[in-house]
């Protein structure tokens, strides 16, 4: 049941109050028009449990806005932006705690409200749920630790909708996966799942790429495509590194959210597709927005519902159970015997700190199972690909030279990324080098720089 009343404070909008009393009472809220003034002067104290604010465009009274913002930062306040007016939105970011774009559906203010005013009720345990529980790891989504479970109760949580989702976290993280879960937990399960790496895109592909085509957009259109968003239409578009999209991209991708109509290169009409989206980030989007980098309205369009996944580092005793869960996996998949964790290596996965996370715990994995000759599997993180054999000098020219270049380029990479701040498209600029071509060698050598923001 949702928690009500909410004070309705109106500037330039007076046009839209019924409307959005309307919404707001279906979904079980008293809301209560305010003036600016009440506001400021303090007579809603103790009441209300939220504000949402209406502001009618660029001719607000941007002060006087400001000013009532401030005044009622003691509560869970949400700001709608009639016609989504973009101008407002870096103002609003640091004095609300939410903000979307009026009109709005009521499954989508419903989820902002209810995220605003009432903390999420806690989750079953996985074990209570066998079923869930087997499709998570047959997606590689293992683990008991806390911060692990609580991700997944957050996912379980959002596959009842079908409202965007933003997942966050760390390179190697798994968040392709849990978009996978997403997907396959869901009511989309039965149709197509289409993931789409924006970062590998080049500009002047990306909006060829999520909106297709007509036969003769351009030079060498001989055939229509339909593109990643009617590929995905009925299921889920999964854009991965979301952050990458060119500032055109980003608006066409705001555009489709909006009304589900997209427009392919070349067509006079546009188009409708029942298509999910989901977005997955390693950036903070909110801070790429306030400086400009990332349209801050096209990330309050994704950040409907959200799941974080925790780093490796982080997770405690899952490093064991994923070795253990990627050791039984790849042996299966090569039909080679099952091999045990050796006992003295434990301490040693505790103590790494895993900047690859769990992607670089699989790829370690992976080659000591196809490498080992007992019965135990003896993990050095850290090593990698490049590592040294015991007698580093053995072997043949083409093999050293092979783990000398290797080896260069581990420490190029990660200087690199240090010296760009963990920032991809700054250091492939640093290097000369493609982005997308950059973006294959970090994720070889599994390598995540900290982040300094």
């Amino acid at each position: 049941m949702n928690v009500a009343p909410l004070a309705l404070v109106s500037f330039d909008a007076a046009d839209h109050h019924a409307a959005l009393g309307s919404v707001l009472t279906g979904l079980g809220y008293t809301p209560r028009v305010l003036s600016s003034a009440q506001i400021c002067t303090g007579v809603m104290d103790g009441w209300p449990r939220a504000v949402v604010f209406l502001l009618g465009g660029p001719r607000s009274r941007r002060e006087q806005v400001l000013s009532a913002l401030d005044c009622a930062r003691a509560l869970p306040s949400l700001a709608l932006v009639v016609g989504g007016d973009s101008g407002w939105d870096r103002d609003l970011l640091a004095q609300c705690g939410d903000c979307a774009q009026w009109p709005c559906g009521p499954a989508e203010l419903g989820f902002r409200l209810g995220r605003l005013c009432a903390p999420a009720a806690p989750a079953p345990p996985l074990a209570s749920d066998p079923e869930l529980a087997r499709t998570l790891e047959e997606l590689n989504l293992v683990g008991r630790a806390p911060a692990f479970l609580a991700a997944m109760a957050d996912l379980r949580r959002l596959v009842r909708c079908d409202a965007p989702v933003l997942i966050m976290g760390e390179t190697g993280t798994g968040k392709e996966l849990a978009a996978r879960a997403v997907h396959y937990l869901g009511a989309r399960s039965a149709g197509p799942f289409v993931p789409v790496n924006c970062g590998a895109l080049p500009d002047h592909l990306v909006e060829n790429e999520l909106f297709g085509h007509e036969r003769g957009a351009y030079t060498d259109a001989k055939s229509s495509a339909l593109g990643a968003i009617g590929e995905a239409a009925g299921g889920t578009l999964f854009l991965d590194e979301v952050e990458a999209l060119s500032p055109k991209a980003q608006s066409a991708l705001l555009r489709f959210l909006q009304d589900r109509e997209y427009r392919p290169l070349g067509a006079r009409q546009a188009r409708r597709a029942d298509t999910r989206v989901v977005a997955a980030s390693n950036a903070d989007l909110r801070a790429l927005g306030e400086r400009r980098e990332f349209r801050s309205d096209l990330y309050f369009r994704l950040d409907i519902l959200r799941v974080t996944l925790p780093p490796l580092r982080t997770r405690g005793a899952d490093i064991e159970v994923l070795a253990a869960h990627f050791a039984d996996l790849y042996a299966r998949q090569y039909g080679l015997p099952r091999r045990s964790l050796e006992p003295r290596c434990l301490p040693l996965l505790r103590d790494y700190p895993w900047p690859g996370n769990v992607r670089e715990l699989e790829n370690l994995v992976h080659r000591e199972v196809l490498l080992a000759d007992g019965p135990r599997l003896f993990l050095r993180p850290g090593a990698g690909a490049d590592a040294a054999p015991a007698e580093p000098d053995s072997g043949n020219f083409a093999d050293a030279k092979a783990r000398a270049i290797a080896s260069f380029e581990r420490a190029y990479l990660t200087r690199l990324m240090q010296e760009s701040k963990g920032n991809v498209s700054q250091a492939a600029r640093l290097a000369d080098k493609e982005r997308r071509a950059l973006g294959k060698l970090l994720k070889k050598y599994a390598i995540t720089p900290p982040r300094t923001d």
